[in-house]
């Protein structure tokens, strides 16, 4: 196998290696993941004190959800919305989800990255320096944005690492 930042067939070169970050990412996601059971997807760290790998996947297929509307000019339908979101609680914390499947998590994912991908095809080169309303008052070129996604999905696969190493360690020790 050869690694390599070419995109897909019939998509323009600059958008596709973009895209090929993105994809790459999110299969990297999908083996890290992969197996988990849901003790382990709902676990939250030693004390409950982080994110779960049920959240962190929640909030990631959330956030790419944003950015396929964001680049399509439009809001987020309502019933998406709903589906996905919200970013944050009243707290300001990714919001709890507790006893999803990672099957169910996994699916809804990949309908946004089908989405992101469909987006990725219409696109054209000369559109990736498009500025779009991102978040707080910010603007976002569709470049950056496309960026942005893989580099939060892989800044969130350290956090899904760290907690399957806790999990693990946390098993151990009861089996001793």
């Amino acid at each position: 196998m050869i690694l390599d930042l070419k995109g897909e067939p019939k998509m323009e070169s600059i958008i596709g290696m973009l895209f090929s970050m993105v994809d790459g990412n999110y299969k990297r996601l999908k083996s890290i993941v992969a197996g988990m059971s849901q003790e382990e997807l709902d676990y939250k760290g030693p004390n409950q004190e982080y994110n779960s790998t049920a959240q962190l996947i929640r909030h990631l297929a959330y956030v790419d959800l944003k950015w396929v509307y964001r680049i399509k000019g439009e809001p987020v339908p309502k019933l998406l919305e709903e589906k996905y979101g919200p970013m944050f609680d009243k707290n300001n914390q990714i919001p709890l989800i507790y006893g999803i499947s990672l099957e169910t998590l996994l699916t809804d994912y990949d309908d946004v990255f089908n989405m992101f991908q469909s987006i990725c095809y219409q696109l054209t080169d000369s559109e990736w320096d498009k500025i779009v309303e991102y978040e707080n008052g910010k603007k976002a070129t569709i470049r950056w944005g496309i960026w942005h996604i893989a580099d939060h999905n892989r800044y969130h696969q350290a956090h899904i690492n760290q907690l399957r190493k806790w999990y693990k360690a946390e098993k151990n020790k009861v089996n001793f």
